[in-house]
This record gives C-alpha cells, structure tokens and sequence, in this order.
C-alpha cells in the first residue's frame, strides 16, 4: 500500500489500517472505535448528572443536559483528533457526525434507559452509592451493546471507519 492511500481513506488504507475496512472487522476494532465513543460519553454523562443532581435540578432537564454533553465531548473528541490532520473546522465536523452520531445514540439511549429503569437511581443522590452504580453500569452496558453495531457499521465503511483515513 503506498502511503496516499492511507490518507485517502480507501477501502486500501482502510484495511492496512488494523481492519477496518469493508472485508476484515475485527471486535478488537469495534471495541477500540466504541471505547473511543464510550470516552466522551462519559465525560459528557457524568458531569452532567453531577451538575443536574447538584443543582436540584429535575430528571427531564438532569436527562438532557447529560445526554446534550455526552454529544458535545464525544464529538469534541473526534474532532480534536481529526483536526490534526489538516481538515478545515467544517470538515472535520462533518466526519465526527457521520462517525460518532450512531455510536453515541445508541450509547446514550441504553445508558440512560438503564438509569431511568434502576429503581430510585434518579432520585438518588451524589453521595449515594446507587447514582454512581446506575451511571456506570448503564456505561458498561451501553458498551457492550454498542460494540456489535459498531462493528456492523465500520463494516459497511460507516461510523468509525470515516475517521481512519485522518490518523
């Protein structure tokens, strides 16, 4: 593979690339993309439940201003990465939403499902056990369920995969 092709992002580049591209996806590559994901999500998740908890705030607006942040620092992190490689702020923005919208959708949906399912874990308290259980075990489980379509999506050169061709 000649080195253009790696930065092209061809299906080639792709696939010298541990795997990525539309033949040989790994669950190594998966995992990898979805902790990526799962990294700025959390951050995100976190500070805000702890912001919304700490301020009293209701479950709806704790809810949003959570999952709001888990988009901005997951795609913050896609960005900041890509940038790197020389694309106009425009365009990068443009390869963080096709590669992080659908990883961080579905890592938002179960995690917050699981803290809205957890028996008291919204009314719960940051000095409580439970918050903290129900946060980061919906976490671990959003990755869990988040790896196998992050792997059918880097599959089909979607998701992840978009990103590979910057680094």
């Amino acid at each position: 593979m000649d080195d253009s092709a790696h930065h092209t992002g061809t299906a080639d580049g792709h696939a010298a690339h541990g795997g990525h591209g539309k033949g040989g996806v790994t669950w190594g590559a998966a995992a990898k993309a979805t902790l990526h994901c799962l990294t700025g999500c959390a951050v995100g998740e976190i500070l805000g439940m702890v912001f919304g908890t700490a301020l009293a705030w209701g479950n709806a607006p704790t809810m949003i201003l959570a999952i709001a942040l888990a988009f901005v620092f997951g795609y913050s992190f896609t960005l900041f990465a890509i940038r790197g490689a020389g694309l106009s702020p425009r365009a990068a923005l443009k390869v963080a939403l096709a590669a992080d919208t659908v990883s961080i959708a579905v890592m938002e949906l179960v995690d917050n499902g699981i803290i809205a399912l957890v028996p008291g874990a919204m009314e719960a308290q940051l000095a409580d056990g439970l918050f903290w259980w129900a946060l980061l075990g919906g976490l671990a489980i959003a990755f869990v369920i988040t790896t196998p379509v992050n792997r059918w999506m880097i599959g089909r050169g979607k998701g992840h995969a978009v990103v590979h061709g910057y680094h």
